[in-house]
């Protein structure tokens, strides 16, 4: 029923907080941050706030805040009834009719993720954005699944308390973003600009979904003849990879892995380019073919032999490609421009993008 709970004091700190199942980002309470100031006194904030994805119950008791996030529809008055429960609990534990003065409050920093004091002779922020596709391409070249799962992951190394901002060119082809807790969650509705007070080191911003597959381009194209013959010995395995999308950039670091059938005995190949290996125990073919060079295309291909008198394999095996496209994003995400606000000095900033295979086959 309840998601998590937020401890806030009268100073608007959030001091405390609980989560039940995942974790909801600090910044769903800047909600009830914005009642609070319209509310004439403490006594006046609205006990129930709807917002577009959650509802906040809250009560206020010894100078504390009590805030339950919620997302479904529930009777408040049973949400009311545990927050005073719990309010209970901790004027017992504490002894104390005023928990909010007993609580400690020596923080490091008003910002609970970020110490006080960091100084840095050079001051620098990086941004990698690092996307994985997974695609199931059937044996006519056509699509028949494609996502692409997404992370930002930043190096803060800032002296201070800087306030940042992170704007894109396209950010609404992002779904089912999840936020570092640092992230303003409203401002990202609003404006859908990412603004922060950054933690201090290394950590991972948002992570996304881009679920349209309309919106997802398949960077590689497989041409592949494998067949196997009836009441044969041999067959043949004849494959070529090359890049589908004229995006600029070299696709790199590509390997094939074949789960070959059960009856195979061995194999007897030539590549154009790379090198293979097969282990005939597992019957696992692994090319490894590096980058691609438009120019020339790498091919596989050569015979394979079957255990004699063994049934033709009832299908064919799928290919599983690894790859690596530099500084290319496959969604079209870019980042726009980075904003700091709070101190004075121009801190020097970079953005890498990566591109990489996730669970990628192509059915043969």
């Amino acid at each position: 029923m309840i998601h998590s709970l937020f401890l806030i004091n009268c100073s608007g700190d959030i001091f405390l907080e609980k989560h039940w199942k995942s974790v909801v980002s600090q910044s769903v309470c800047d909600y009830f941050f914005e009642a609070q100031e319209k509310a004439a006194d403490v006594e006046n904030v609205p006990p129930v706030i709807s917002t577009p994805h959650h509802y906040l119950i809250s009560i206020y008791r010894d100078k504390l805040f009590f805030v339950s996030v919620i997302q479904t529809e529930v009777p408040p008055l049973f949400v009311i009834e545990f927050l005073h429960r719990v309010a209970d609990t901790f004027q017992d534990y504490f002894g104390s009719s005023n928990v909010g003065d007993t609580l400690p409050t020596g923080q490091l920093s008003n910002i609970p993720w970020r110490r006080a004091g960091v100084k840095y002779t050079n001051n620098e922020a990086y941004f990698d954005v690092v996307e994985e596709i997974d695609a199931i391409i059937d044996k006519s070249g056509s699509t028949v699944f494609a996502e692409i799962q997404g992370v930002i992951d930043a190096c803060i190394k800032l002296s201070g308390m800087p306030d940042l901002s992170l704007s894109f060119m396209n950010p609404r082809l992002l779904d089912d973003v999840s936020f570092h807790p640092c992230i303003r969650f409203k401002r990202w509705e609003s404006e859908r600009v990412l603004s922060f007070i950054p933690p201090d080191g290394n950590f991972r911003l948002i992570s996304y979904r881009v679920s349209s597959q309309n919106l997802v381009a398949i960077p590689v194209y497989v041409k592949h003849s494998i067949c196997f013959k009836e009441n044969s010995s041999c067959g043949r395995f004849d494959i070529t990879i090359g890049p589908k999308q004229n995006m600029g950039k070299t696709i790199e670091g590509i390997t094939v892995t074949v789960h070959m059938p059960k009856v195979l005995l061995n194999m007897n190949l030539t590549p154009t380019q790379g090198s293979y290996t097969f282990d005939p125990v597992t019957k696992v073919l692994m090319w490894d073919v590096g980058k691609i060079t438009p120019q020339k295309l790498p091919n596989l291909k050569g015979l394979v032999n079957l255990q004699s008198g063994a049934p033709k394999p009832e299908e064919n095996p799928s290919l599983n490609i690894q790859f690596k496209i530099q500084q290319l994003a496959i969604s079209g995400l870019k980042v726009n421009r980075l904003d700091m606000y709070g101190e004075k000095y121009k801190p020097f900033k970079g953005v890498k993008y990566v591109t990489k295979a996730g669970k990628f086959q192509v059915r043969t």
